[in-house]
């Protein structure tokens, strides 16, 4: 089955191509398709984001579309930067090493012992016919008080993973692919897809 991910960020088509792939998925690319659709973000909730991203690029293509609405969580910000994940500090001229440093200042009186956040992340599928397929996947840790590893891309760098005792920027892409949120939602989504008999049982 062809479907476009409704995203222009070429590390989440690495990523959820590789989950993917084993469950009989081609995910092209928006701009493969000639598209450029930059979607309004209005939602409060992940869910809410990743089904307006997916909607629109369904609607734009006539293909079934994936979005992919993810962030990270901090306790001790009462839940932010959460869906303001990759607009945090609402400054342009922010990177995302940027809004990395941000969060670690943010975060500079948090105590050890009081750090904990999540990676979350939604998965959505619409498709022409009108059905909307919907999971969500978490990743629980904690937040470090300097980057560490080269691995991965956003926040990795600051997010110790407990089981694995290191950051999500120091393990394998391999091995995050088996834990992450995202490898989580893309389990739980492929159940579903399942059950509404787009993928075989």
């Amino acid at each position: 089955m062809k479907v476009v991910l409704a995203s222009k960020n070429k590390h989440k088509l690495v990523e959820i191509s590789k989950i993917t792939q084993q469950f009989d998925i081609e995910l092209v690319l928006q701009s493969e398709l000639g598209m450029d659709i930059d979607v309004e973000e209005t939602g409060t909730t992940f869910e809410e984001n990743s089904l307006l991203k997916a909607k629109a690029v369904m609607e734009a293509t006539g293909l079934p579309a994936l979005a992919d609405d993810s962030g990270i969580a901090v306790d001790a910000l009462n839940g932010e930067p959460g869906v303001y994940s990759a607009r945090y500090g609402f400054d342009d001229s922010l990177d995302d090493w940027g809004r990395l440093l941000l969060l670690l200042k943010n975060t500079e009186h948090v105590p050890d012992g009081q750090r904990q956040a999540q990676f979350v992340c939604v998965i959505t599928m619409v498709t022409p016919d009108g059905k909307a397929i919907q999971a969500r996947g978490e990743i629980h840790g904690e937040l470090l008080r300097e980057p560490r590893g080269e691995n991965g891309f956003g926040y990795d760098p600051i997010f110790y993973y407990p089981p694995a005792g290191k950051s999500t920027a120091e393990m394998s892409p391999e091995d995050k692919n088996q834990v992450s949120h995202r490898a989580n939602a893309l389990k739980l989504f492929y159940e579903k897809l399942k059950e509404a008999g787009y993928a075989d049982k």
